[in-house]
């Protein structure tokens, strides 16, 4: 089958779509956690608007394969977060990473199997696995926020200030950091932090 007779394509254009729009809703609910002095949020949906970008190239690099300049989504559906909480934009990246996670892409790899593009559904399968990540970080965070125990925990563990490093060992983050004077929504649990030594094994 080719492509642009394909409902592969469509498919791709949906997730294209769904990622371009994903990258812009953390974009901006990074806006509404720098708002709320949330800084460690922040760049958890800045980071993962990054990765959404480069799904949106890899299914968009895919789309350019069926020789078409424009294509004809007909009806969708997407998300639009109506509320600036944070706890809620959490929850909500959550549940959408979740159904790319479980529902659509799964779908979209079957189908694009089915019509035998086995490169595009491989796409699909890792990406879709990829969401699940994302889903559970954004969880993750939601749970900290909403147990009030996103600064504080209940044994004694490692916080660092993601503007300079300092790590300090406590049960509480400190209010400011005593080496750049950055206020304490810049802090997260060491285990937490990107490139943490911890995380990794060795070997």
């Amino acid at each position: 089958m080719n492509l642009s007779d394909s409902e592969t394509k469509i498919n791709l254009l949906r997730a294209f779509a769904g990622e371009s729009q994903a990258r812009n809703r953390y974009e901006f609910a990074a806006g509404a956690a720098k708002k709320d002095k949330l800084p460690c949020i922040q760049q958890v949906f800045l980071y993962t608007a990054g990765q959404e970008k480069e799904h949106a190239e890899i299914f968009f690099n895919h789309l350019k394969k069926a020789g078409q300049a424009n294509v004809n989504l007909g009806g969708a559906d997407y998300p639009v977060d109506l509320q600036d909480d944070m706890l809620t934009l959490l929850k909500n990246a959550h549940h959408n990473e979740y159904e790319e996670y479980e529902s659509a892409y799964p779908a979209f790899a079957k189908k694009a199997k089915e019509e035998g593009f086995s490169a595009v559904a491989q796409s699909f399968e890792q990406i879709a696995g990829i969401e699940k990540t994302h889903g559970d970080r954004f969880a993750l965070f939601a749970d900290l926020l909403e147990r009030k125990s996103l600064f504080v925990s209940d044994v004694k563990t490692g916080w660092i200030c993601l503007n300079c490093g300092y790590v300090f060992e406590g049960t509480q983050a400190p209010q400011v950091c005593p080496v750049c004077s950055h206020e304490q929504g810049y802090f997260v649990r060491l285990e937490l932090s990107p490139w943490y030594p911890g995380n990794f094994k060795k070997g």
